[in-house]
């Protein structure tokens, strides 16, 4: 369920994949709803790639919701993200995962932590697992196939030796 949830840079809030179009995806605001398109100059990410930094090996983030969730009973975090204090916030967090890294955590990526928590809660998507498609291999092949596709479209540019020869014979030249 998170991987169709993104979060596009420079804008704020979480966003739900809708539907992909030619060179952009269309999604729609956790928040209020709107619907808005996503170009290839944005950069978005999907919450299932995202993870946190740990004492040992870095946890996804789709864990750490759920634990957070754990803690909140699926509901509002407890903390205001926003009014709270650097060391409440790590405080908080040492509730949740006592072995995060304290030095390349910082209280910016706690608070987002915490905003993503709420704007997902108070969506109704309590389910922050990753669901892995049935067959890998045959999504993989078709994402292959989608790239050759792409990198074998014919290219609508005229060389210079194809326009000096439609110079020399006359075609496309205009008549005056």
């Amino acid at each position: 369920m998170i991987e169709t949830i993104l979060a596009v840079t420079g804008k704020p809030g979480l966003y739900k994949l809708v539907s992909r179009g030619n060179n952009m995806l269309i999604v729609e605001s956790l928040v209020d709803g709107k619907r808005m398109p996503t170009h290839p100059r944005d950069k978005v990410i999907s919450l299932a790639e995202v993870s946190m930094f740990t004492d040992g090996d870095d946890i996804a983030l789709n864990e750490v919701l759920t634990l957070v969730g754990k803690k909140e009973n699926l509901k509002a975090a407890s903390i205001d993200p926003k009014k709270a204090e650097n060391d409440e916030l790590r405080a908080w967090f040492g509730t949740v995962l006592p072995n995060f890294d304290r030095d390349r955590v910082y209280p910016t990526d706690i608070r987002k932590l915490v905003s993503w928590y709420n704007i997902l809660v108070n969506a109704g998507i309590t389910d922050f697992s990753i669901e892995e498609p049935e067959n890998g291999e045959e999504l993989k092949a078709k994402e292959e196939v989608k790239t050759e596709k792409a990198k074998a479209a014919p290219k609508q540019v005229k060389t210079q030796k194809a326009a000096t020869a439609s110079v020399k014979t006359g075609v496309g030249a205009k008549k005056g």
